[in-house]
């Protein structure tokens, strides 16, 4: 069985978070203490997130499922620093986040790439933004490319991939200024779903190879599970922890992971959350 941890409160107390950010400091993976973001708005403010507490550990897979509206994406801003927290701190590898930095890669639900750019050069762009040296990185991107099954498709523009093969390059991009810990909002969203299914494979893979520390948005129950460590359960927004589950399946999984009872399982006890509030889009 999954063990599953409940929130202590919303409302930690200072002491409570002098403690947390002391244990951050230095800490490798992601540390959340007491934060929370409220929206500024002629109409008044409008409440996103409440303080949130939780860390994720270096090397983990851990996947966030909500709601729509529930301030997924506004917790993984604020994460990567695009975003200020209204309260609380937020730590990665050890650093207090107060701005945009260059420990995390961010992959979106569609594959943002540039059409006028071939394969290639989309990966390497995030190279080229920061001025890094081209021919250190050059060898990570076909590496990264080749990892992901794209190898031949480095000349290739963008119109000329499938979907899945668009967000694979996305990873790749994602990857190549290799950061400790990737970013993922609704990555496969928009994808059919036999090729979801396989991009959820095809991830596991990557991370299993890459021992990223992996931060994955969804609004799928059964991606969650499937994909996860462990998987924190938001409530409507505002948005808070209703439980964190351990999600107890052997790696590597196949596809035949969502057949094991113990999946089955735990999908139909996170689905139990929503009854009383919406359904998951």
């Amino acid at each position: 069985m999954s063990a599953a941890t409940n929130p202590t409160g919303p409302n930690p107390s200072v002491a409570h978070l002098r403690v947390v950010s002391d244990r951050a400091a230095g800490a490798p993976g992601i540390t959340l203490a007491g934060v929370s973001k409220t929206y500024r708005s002629r109409d008044g403010d409008v409440p996103s997130l409440r303080p949130l507490d939780f860390h994720i550990h270096a090397g983990e897979f851990f996947v966030v499922v909500g709601p729509s509206g529930c301030g997924k994406s506004t917790l993984l801003k604020m994460i990567s620093g695009l975003l200020s927290p209204s309260t609380g701190e937020i730590f990665v590898e050890g650093e207090a986040v107060t701005k945009p930095h260059g420990n995390v890669g961010i992959v979106f639900q569609n594959s943002l790439l540039l059409p006028w750019r071939n394969i290639l050069a989309n990966v390497m762009l995030p190279i080229d933004m920061k001025g890094l040296p081209r021919e250190k990185y050059l060898p990570r991107a076909k590496d990264l490319l080749k990892l992901v099954g794209l190898e031949g498709f480095e000349k290739k523009l963008p119109w000329q991939l499938s979907g899945g093969m668009q967000q694979r390059a996305s990873i790749c991009r994602a990857l190549v200024h290799d950061p400790k810990i990737m970013l993922m909002d609704e990555p496969f969203g928009a994808l059919d779903a036999m090729t979801r299914e396989r991009m959820n494979v095809e991830l596991m893979r990557i991370q299993r190879e890459t021992g990223k520390t992996v931060l994955l948005i969804t609004h799928s129950i059964p991606e969650a599970v499937f994909l996860a460590d462990r998987v924190l359960v938001m409530t409507e927004r505002p948005g808070s922890i209703a439980a964190i589950y351990d999600v107890p399946l052997p790696r590597p999984r196949s596809l035949d992971a969502m057949a094991d009872p113990v999946f089955t399982e735990l999908v139909q006890r996170i689905r139990k959350h929503f009854f009383t509030q919406s359904t998951l889009d």
